[in-house]
C-alpha cells in the first residue's frame, strides 16, 4: 500500500511544529532555582533582611551577608579612565545569582553604589547580565585615587526583601586630603539645592529630611524635575568609614502628582544608628540629565 504524499507532508509539518514548540518552551526563561534558605545566615552577626518601610542605615561591612560579591577589572583602574568590570554575585554556598533570581526594585534588578575614600566621588551604576549566570558587567570612570567601595543593593525573588553586599577595588595614586565641613546647600547646573535636617539630628531616632530645588537668580523658572529610577529623587547616606549606607526614597511616591514646578520639595525619613559626620548624596533627573549633589551633616549622640 502506497502512502499518500499529502499525509506524509501533514505529518512532517505537525512534527516540525511540535519540535519547534518544544525547543521554544525549553528556551523560555525560567524562575529562580534559589530558595529562601539560600539567603539566610546561621548564627549571630548576619545581615538581616531590611524593611523598605523603615529606611535606615545598613552596616554592610560589619556584618556577614548571605551573598558574596567579587570584582574583576579588564585592566588596572586609573583616574579619569573608563574601566570595564565583571561583578560576580553568588550565595555564601557558591550558587550564582543571576537575573532570574532578582526582582525589579526601582526599575532595576541590581544597583551598585560606588564611592571613593574621600566620599566626594559617588556614582550609581546599574550592571547588565554577563555571559554566565551570576556575572554582571558595567563600566565605571573613577575620578580619584584610593580604594573605592562598591555596595550592591538588590532584592532576591525568593525573599522579596532587600539585601546587600560589598567589595572594593583600588585606583593607584595619592588619596586626596579633603576638609569636610557641614553644609546643607549646593549649587549645580543653575539650580540651588537645599537639604533641611532636624534641629537636632539624633542617632537612633527617626529623622525627617526635606529636599528642595529652585532656580538661581531673582526670576524663578520651573525646575525640569523628572523621575529617576521610579522616584522624583533619591538620597544615599554614607558614614566617613564607609561601613554601610542608607538608600532613601521620597514619601511622595505618586509619579502622576509631581511636586511644585518652581520650588519642588520632597520629604524623606531615615534612622542613623551611630553619631558622626555623614555625607548625603542627592540624585535627581533635571530635564533628562542626572545630577548628583552632596550634603555633609553631623548626627548627634
Amino acid at each position: 500500500m502506497t502512502a499518500d504524499p499529502r499525509t506524509n507532508r501533514q505529518v512532517a509539518v505537525i512534527t516540525a511544529v511540535a519540535l519547534a514548540l518544544y525547543v521554544g518552551v525549553r528556551l523560555l526563561p525560567v524562575g529562580s532555582s534559589l530558595n529562601h534558605m539560600d539567603f539566610r545566615m546561621e548564627g549571630k552577626g548576619g545581615l538581616e533582611f531590611c524593611d523598605p518601610a523603615n529606611p535606615q542605615f545598613i552596616p554592610v561591612v560589619a556584618v556577614r551577608s548571605p551573598v558574596v560579591v567579587a570584582l574583576e577589572a579588564d585592566r588596572p583602574p586609573a583616574t579619569d579612565q573608563p574601566v570595564r568590570f565583571t561583578l560576580r554575585l553568588a550565595t555564601a554556598s557558591g550558587k550564582p545569582v543571576g537575573p532570574a533570581d532578582l526582582l525589579l526594585a526601582h526599575t532595576r534588578k541590581l544597583h551598585l553604589l560606588v564611592v571613593d575614600p574621600t566620599l566626594n566621588d559617588y556614582q550609581h551604576v546599574h550592571p547588565e547580565p554577563g555571559r554566565r549566570t551570576g556575572e554582571w558587567v558595567f563600566t565605571l570612570t573613577p575620578a580619584r585615587a584610593g580604594t573605592y567601595r562598591v555596595f550592591a543593593d538588590f532584592t532576591p525573588a525568593a525573599t522579596q526583601r532587600g539585601l546587600y553586599a560589598s567589595a572594593d577595588f583600588s585606583v593607584p595614586g595619592t588619596v586626596a586630603t579633603v576638609v569636610r565641613e557641614p553644609n546643607t546647600t549646593g549649587q549645580l547646573a543653575g539650580f540651588n539645592f537645599t537639604l533641611v535636617t532636624p534641629a537636632v539630628f539624633q542617632a537612633g531616632k527617626v529623622a525627617e529630611l526635606k529636599f528642595r530645588i529652585e532656580s538661581q537668580g531673582r526670576e524663578k523658572i520651573p525646575v525640569p524635575l523628572q523621575p529617576v529610577m521610579g522616584a522624583f529623587a533619591h538620597l544615599v547616606a554614607f558614614d566617613e568609614a564607609r561601613s554601610g549606607f542608607a538608600h532613601l526614597h521620597p514619601n511622595e511616591t505618586d509619579l502622576s502628582k509631581p511636586p511644585d514646578a518652581l520650588r519642588p520639595e520632597l520629604t524623606f525619613k531615615v534612622t542613623i544608628p551611630a553619631p558622626g559626620r555623614y555625607v548625603i548624596w542627592a540624585q535627581v533627573n533635571l530635564g533628562g540629565s542626572e545630577a548628583f549633589v552632596p550634603f555633609w551633616v553631623d548626627v548627634a549622640p
